[in-house]
């Protein structure tokens, strides 16, 4: 699965049409569903982004729950009940919904945030605020990456 990088702040019309990054439309080639899913962040006040085939993913990590269980309801309802599919129109393009916009208090402009797997859509200036946090959090608890086991077996 290709990866969604770096930050891009993209016009948002009137009507909710904003361009996905070309970048971004590149990772989400090759999907059975051409365009992308958003619902609101549970942690900020921004939208998740995910190409269909990681929402697929998503599914089939609950299942390790109990079907009728409180945390797999809880859940499921949370990600997949407010969760939006946006197809991309001929010129890469998405229509944000109006309760999207207003959640992450988008104005004429949005930054779309590559994340790895899943991107976010920020107001501008928020995200800068966020990205000034996720730094100094970082950097107080010296934070790093987890060694990958399957791969350092790969390079001895």
């Amino acid at each position: 699965m290709a990866l969604f990088l770096s930050t891009y702040v993209n016009k948002l019309d009137k009507k909710g049409r904003i361009s996905v990054p070309s970048g971004f439309r590149s990772a989400l080639a090759g999907q059975s569903f051409q365009g992308v899913v958003l619902f609101k962040s549970q942690k900020h006040a921004a939208l998740e982004g995910f190409p269909m085939s990681y929402m697929e993913d998503i599914s089939e990590r609950l299942d390790h729950f109990d079907l009728f269980s409180d945390e797999q309801d809880d859940l499921a309802t949370t990600i997949f009940a407010q969760s939006v599919q946006l197809p991309l129109d001929g010129d890469g393009r998405i229509i944000l919904p109006s309760d999207l916009i207003d959640f992450a208090g988008l104005g004429e402009q949005a930054s779309f945030v590559g994340l790895g797997h899943k991107f976010q859509i920020w107001a501008p200036e928020k995200l800068e605020a966020r990205k000034a946090e996720a730094m100094s959090a970082v950097k107080d608890k010296s934070m790093t990456i987890p060694k990958n086991n399957k791969a350092d077996k790969g390079r001895a």
